[in-house]
C-alpha cells in the first residue's frame, strides 16, 4: 500500500496540473492539517484518491474573504474522534486534531482533553480487536507523541495520550504534522515499540507492507 501523506506547508508539485503523473500511483492520501481546503480539495480531485484528515491548530481555508467559510474539504472524510474501516483498502484508521494550548487560535486542547479524545476512541479499538484481528493500522494526528519529533516550547510539545495509544494498541503508522523540518538532520522518521513514527511536514510518501 502506498501512501501520500501531507501536512503544514503546500508545494507545486502537488499543486499543479500534472500531479497525477508525479502522485497517482498512491493508494490515498493522509493529511495532518494546517493545509487550506482548496490545496486538499485539489488533490481529492486530481489524484481521483480518497483523502483523510485532521485539522491543525491553524485556520487555513484560503478563500476570498466574499466566498462563504467552508471548514472541511468536499470529499474528504474528518477522522477527529473516529474510528473508519476503509472497506476498499481493508485499513482501520483513526485520527486526533489539534495540538496543545499556547495562544488563542481555533483546536488547541489541554493534556487531559487529549486523554478524553484518545480514550473515546478505546470502544471502537476493541470493537477492531474482536472484528477484524487487530485494533488499528494508522493514527493520524496533527500534533506528535510525547517525546517523539516534538519540542520544549509550549508550541511543540507532545501529546502523552499519543504515547499511550501506540504503546497500547500498536497501530503499524503514526502520522503528524505540526513540527516543521528545516534541518537535514532533524528526525523525520522514528520506531516506537511495533509502530513507524513519521512526520509528514510538507509531504511525504510511504509504503505500507
Amino acid at each position: 500500500m502506498k501512501i501520500l501523506a501531507v501536512s503544514d506547508r503546500e508545494f507545486a508539485s502537488i499543486y499543479n496540473s500534472r500531479a497525477a503523473e508525479r502522485f497517482g500511483h498512491n493508494d490515498l492520501v493522509l493529511s495532518c492539517g494546517d493545509l487550506p481546503i482548496y490545496y486538499l480539495e485539489y488533490m481529492i480531485s486530481t489524484l481521483n484518491l480518497p483523502l483523510y484528515y485532521v485539522h491543525g491548530n491553524h485556520w487555513v481555508d484560503g478563500r476570498a474573504e466574499s466566498q462563504a467559510a467552508q471548514n472541511e474539504p468536499w470529499g474528504g472524510s474528518d477522522l477527529h474522534r473516529k474510528v473508519l474501516h476503509d472497506r476498499n483498502l481493508d485499513l482501520l484508521i483513526a485520527g486526533i486534531e489539534g495540538s496543545l494550548p499556547y495562544s488563542r487560535g481555533p483546536r488547541q486542547y489541554s493534556q487531559l482533553r487529549m486523554w478524553l479524545f484518545v480514550l473515546g476512541l478505546v470502544p471502537r479499538l476493541l470493537y477492531n480487536r474482536l472484528a477484524y484481528g487487530r485494533y488499528l493500522d494508522i493514527f493520524v494526528s496533527h500534533a506528535p507523541p510525547a517525546g517523539i519529533h516534538d519540542d520544549d516550547d509550549p508550541a511543540h510539545r507532545g501529546i502523552h495520550a499519543f504515547r499511550w495509544l501506540l504503546r497500547v494498541f500498536k497501530p503499524r503508522l503514526h502520522l503528524h504534522g505540526h513540527v516543521h523540518i528545516y534541518m537535514p538532520m532533524q528526525p523525520r522518521e522514528s520506531r516506537f515499540h511495533a509502530t513507524r513514527v513519521v512526520n509528514a511536514y510538507g509531504y511525504y510518501e510511504i509504503e505500507l507492507d
